[in-house]
């Protein structure tokens, strides 16, 4: 079985508090990798709290997104409903960069669907949620090729988009 794993395609990554022109312009061909993949597809969101400011990633970047429940946490309009379109897709809530519960959810997929032949990450953002999941899955299945789409992924700048690419690279993650 290949796992899709869509990181974090939500509004405010894309055209709200953190967005960029690099984010929008990768949406059409995020829906239409999603549309295209034979296989399971685990969706991810960035989730934060009210007290997002008070958080040790608040602190370090102070500025609120992803609040549970505002529009800027939903995730983009046509990427969700390319998602709902693909038989029994998952959705994962992660407050962190990396998601343990993604790990965990991919691990138990190998062990009672799998095997898991393949795992390809897209999303947002290349530099801090994309590069976190992709080096947690390789740590969970650590036998299982992760690949990076980099023409469906943005990072906060071209320059750190295309520094994550390179630090994957070193860790075995393929980059496609």
């Amino acid at each position: 079985m290949k796992v899709l794993v869509v990181v974090d395609m939500q509004n405010d990554f894309i055209d709200g508090a953190l967005g960029t022109k690099e984010a929008e312009e990768i949406v059409p061909g995020v829906v239409e990798m999603i549309r295209k993949f034979d296989g399971k597809v685990i969706a991810t969101r960035d989730t934060h709290r009210e007290d997002y400011l008070d958080s040790e990633e608040g602190r370090h970047l102070p500025v609120p997104h992803c609040l549970k429940g505002t529009e800027g946490w939903e995730i983009r309009s046509e990427v969700m409903e390319a998602l709902r379109e693909k038989p029994g897709y998952m959705s994962i809530d992660k407050p962190a960069f990396g998601s343990v519960e993604l790990g965990e959810c991919v691990k138990k997929l190998d062990e009672t669907e799998g095997p898991v032949e393949e795992i390809t990450l897209i999303g947002l953002c290349t530099d801090i949620c994309v590069i976190s999941n992709a080096l947690l899955l390789k740590a969970y299945l650590p036998e299982v090729p992760v690949r990076v789409e980099a023409s469906c992924c943005a990072g906060v700048t071209p320059q750190s988009h295309c520094q994550a690419l390179e630090a994957m690279k070193m860790c075995q993650v393929e980059i496609a």
